[in-house]
């Protein structure tokens, strides 16, 4: 089965290629183009008793920030929703934000940046969070 990626941009053009690349590679997207709507999608997943694999986001979006979101994610979720995996994206990666993402546990991919490079480090991620946790969704 492959691997869930939720993917927030509020950018059209960015989004539809980063889902091209992203399907491309075998993953199974599913789009966000907000932080609002970023935080729907994981509560729709978190009712069905799932999470996604990996989750990428900007950091900056309309309504939710992703790094609100993830500092939620943190500390209001259960375990296997809150250590989700994050990469974010950012044209404003500042040492301030990619403090804040190492906080949170995750890494800021500032823009532009390659697309294998994304892949690569996606595909890493998602290789030591599966070896770290049971593949039985939870309950």
């Amino acid at each position: 089965m492959a691997s869930e990626v939720l993917l927030a941009e509020d950018d059209v053009e960015l989004r539809r290629w980063l889902c091209d690349v992203l399907r491309k590679q075998g993953y199974r997207v599913i789009e966000a183009d907000s932080g609002d709507a970023l935080l729907e999608r994981i509560w729709e997943r978190s009712r069905q008793h799932r999470t996604f694999d990996l989750i990428i986001s900007d950091v900056r979006m309309p309504g939710f920030t992703g790094l609100e979101i993830l500092e939620g994610l943190r500390e209001e979720f259960e375990p296997s929703i809150g250590d989700t995996p994050v990469i974010f994206i950012t044209a404003f990666g500042d040492e301030e934000v990619h403090e804040e993402a190492r906080r949170l546990n995750a890494i800021v991919f500032d823009k532009p940046f390659e697309a294998d490079d994304l892949c690569s480090y996606a595909a890493e991620v998602l290789k030591r969070h599966a070896s770290s946790h049971s593949a039985t969704p939870w309950v």
